[in-house]
């Protein structure tokens, strides 16, 4: 999610491909919670590159997956990496998806922390969803990669990148249960049910997997020659970490 513009940015798709494993070992627990017969069409909120899609796809043996990302460059990689016979790609701000069909699910992996209305985000949500059917995600919450956040207060204000990102709100939206569960209900869900829960990230190409999340919708603000010095300045603040601490947003909700 660009924090200047609000709307879904072009990631780096290849690079995040190699490096995002933290996401894809911590979404099989997310996966376990869907009550799936083999057969329902599930729409992937957030699909990224398709890593996760394709465990998603091995529990609906007789059924289809609708992979919906904001990224042209994520859309085209899971396009290259999933059977186009059961997946539909669909390449949509979540904030504004509308799909012109209902799915059975919504599954959505490390996704929601970039969209900043979620009251908006649910209610789209619940609207493409069969009556009955339910939201069953995983995202930043309340207090997640801490370090990271204080980070970028203090480098984003150095020279000479705060001529180009000094003013720029921060691109998350780290959500609580309690909000988080109210806001469900608002939108029209029921047996809303979130938690969170602590992780830590042991990427093995730490930096790169820095430079491929959590600092992709920033790097789109940066001339390019200034986003590598901008990494190593936010790594050397951080005290060049080689893991990072998560806390991740659990939700569970039902379309009443």
């Amino acid at each position: 999610m660009s924090p200047a513009a609000g709307g879904p940015s072009d990631w780096d798709a290849t690079k995040y491909a190699r490096v995002a494993t933290p996401q894809r070992e911590w979404s099989d627990a997310v996966l376990s919670r869907l009550e799936l017969e083999g057969d329902e069409t599930v729409m992937d909120a957030g699909c990224g590159t398709g890593g996760v899609t394709a465990h998603l796809l091995e529990l609906l043996p007789e059924g289809r997956v609708i992979a919906v990302d904001g990224s042209p460059s994520m859309i085209e990689e899971a396009r290259e990496r999933l059977p186009a016979d059961r997946v539909e790609f669909v390449c949509q701000d979540l904030a504004r998806l509308d799909l012109g069909e209902r799915v059975d699910h919504v599954f959505s992996n490390a996704t929601f922390h970039w969209i900043p209305d979620h009251d908006t985000l649910f209610s789209r949500l619940r609207q493409t969803i069969e009556p009955g059917g339910t939201l069953v995600a995983q995202c930043g919450g309340r207090g997640n990669v801490a370090e990271i956040v204080a980070a970028l207060e203090q480098v984003t204000r150095e020279e000479p990148f705060a001529d180009f990102v000094g003013k720029v709100e921060s691109p998350w939206n780290f959500a609580g249960p309690e909000e988080t569960e109210a806001s469900l209900i608002a939108a029209g869900f029921e047996d809303a049910n979130c938690w969170l829960e602590e992780r830590i990230a042991h990427p093995e190409e730490p930096q790169a997997f820095f430079e491929a999340s959590t600092l992709a919708p920033i790097g789109e603000l940066l001339p390019t020659e200034i986003f590598q010095p901008f990494s190593d300045r936010m790594m050397e603040v951080m005290g060049k970490p080689d893991s990072f601490n998560y806390v991740r947003l659990n939700i569970e909700a039902r379309r009443a």
